[in-house]
């Protein structure tokens, strides 16, 4: 910095320019480095309960709006492309590279696997409109795909896990990762037999332990209440 200057006048002056250029830069630095979290594609405003837990990390988490469509999304943006490619294949539908991408980025969808490619390629403005949006299929019989985006993104977040904790054991470091949580976050309005058919999923695939996440009392929406065992 500069070292203050002493006017004709005996007033002592600083030169601020040093300062201005430094704040600019930082500025610059943080828009190109932040990344965007990407709106979700329905808003969910579960009921008020007075816990405060947090939700852990690798959760995989099943919205259900007003409407009773089911949402699927996964924290863990390794696993949520990994997924991806599972039912890629196991549906046969292609994605490129591009969709694979930008797809990791997502929070959650409710669309069927057949319409994904094209819920990707929308803006996020276009997916709050996005037809058909009906909730991820969820027939036990017909059309499971709820239970195969949850078993393939279970099967890869404990993946993960266990490469994490065998790669800190190896040098000799301490680990707190966790293993695969799940949880279910549904509207205050949504009606009952919406989230029974989410839960008989979840208790099909032996599932039995999961949060339920609701909004604290007073307007604050956090993640809370632990699960059904």
């Amino acid at each position: 910095m500069s070292k203050g200057k002493v006017s004709k006048g005996g007033a002592p002056s600083l030169d601020m320019t040093p300062m201005v250029d430094l704040a600019f830069l930082l500025v610059t630095f943080f828009m190109l480095t932040a990344s965007f979290r990407m709106a979700e594609p329905v808003t969910v405003d579960p009921p008020a309960s007075h816990a405060d837990k947090a939700l852990p990390d690798n959760t995989i988490l099943v919205s259900i709006d007003g409407l009773g469509r089911p949402f699927f999304g996964v924290s863990n943006s390794e696993a949520k492309v990994a997924t991806l490619m599972k039912m890629s294949g196991k549906y046969k539908v292609a994605f490129s590279e591009a969709q694979i991408k930008k797809f990791g980025g997502m929070s959650s969808f409710g669309v069927a696997i057949q319409d994904l490619p094209k819920y990707i390629d929308a803006t996020e403005a276009e997916r709050m409109k996005f037809q058909p949006q009906k909730g991820v299929p969820n027939d036990s019989l017909r059309d499971p795909q709820l239970s195969d985006w949850v078993r393939y993104a279970a099967q890869e977040t404990n993946g993960i896990y266990i490469r994490e904790r065998d790669k800190a054991k190896d040098a000799g470091k301490d680990f707190v990762g966790e293993k695969v949580r799940y949880a279910i976050k549904a509207d205050a309005t949504t009606k009952y037999i919406s989230v029974k058919a989410v839960l008989k999923t979840f208790t099909d695939m032996k599932i039995y332990r999961f949060n339920l996440i609701t909004s604290l009392e007073g307007g604050a929406t956090k993640p809370a209440k632990a699960g059904k065992k």
